[in-house]
């Protein structure tokens, strides 16, 4: 086709053949990719990204110091901590939410062979899943996998340090009489009940972060199997 003939297609119809054309280079090189490529690859990604996780929550201020995931006081509480500062309480309110957020960086590391475990024993059919989900679609596999058997675990250590501050008892005695009058939830009205709760979610959502770095930018990951199945679907 000279010049002239390819300047002489009208603009729609230039962009829909365009569009059909990355559109049948995208299904082309989907296709390719072998189930067990699509599987292979996305278990990569996903024990990659359970681990950085892991590791950047599981330490001092892994929790107190990241916003995304800081633990704030149950709404309740929060409101009635307004009063307790003016009171001269200031001091106790954070000394609980310090320990609060360190219970959950030190439950977290507990948490690294259950999540690789998941990885491992997932099939074709939830890789796939993913890789064609949204942006929820890892959180909610390792929240189906993992949530309760993690409950479980948290638990013990986030009763333990929280134990340590003789506020967080009380809390669970006004939190009670407030969940009678419907004042709040009855799964908030246990602190460390709500803090293994919180501190899964955050582990959940920081999973859920890493791996979108890794959808996003497949090369810094230095794996040619990675790169070749989310390159495929990023083209």
């Amino acid at each position: 086709m000279d010049r002239r003939q390819f300047n002489s297609i009208p603009v729609p119809l230039l962009a829909t053949v365009i569009m059909f054309a990355q559109q049948q280079a995208l299904a082309l090189s989907i296709n390719d990719l072998s189930n067990a490529e699509a599987s292979q690859g996305l278990k990569a990604a996903l024990e990659k990204g359970a681990i950085a996780a892991v590791n950047l929550l599981g330490k001092t201020d892994g929790f107190l110091g990241n916003e995304k995931v800081r633990i704030p006081l149950p709404r309740y509480l929060e409101d009635a901590s307004k009063l307790l500062r003016t009171l001269g309480q200031g001091a106790r309110i954070d000394e609980l939410v310090t320990s609060m957020n360190r219970a959950a960086e030190a439950a977290v590391p507990m948490a690294k062979d259950l999540l690789v475990g998941a990885v491992k024993s997932m099939n074709v059919t939830d890789a796939k899943k993913i890789l064609a989900g949204g942006e929820t679609s890892v959180t909610n596999f390792f929240s189906e996998k993992t949530r309760a058997p993690l409950g479980v675990k948290f638990l013990p250590i986030v009763t333990k340090a929280t134990a340590k501050v003789g506020l967080a008892e009380k809390y669970n005695q006004v939190a009670g009489r407030a969940v009678e009058f419907g004042m709040m939830k009855k799964e908030d009205a246990n602190i460390q009940q709500y803090v293994t709760g919180k501190s899964l979610d955050g582990l959940y959502l920081m999973i859920g972060e890493e791996e979108k770095k890794i959808r996003q930018d497949p090369v810094g990951t230095g794996s040619a199997l990675l790169k070749k199945v989310f390159g495929a679907l990023g083209n």
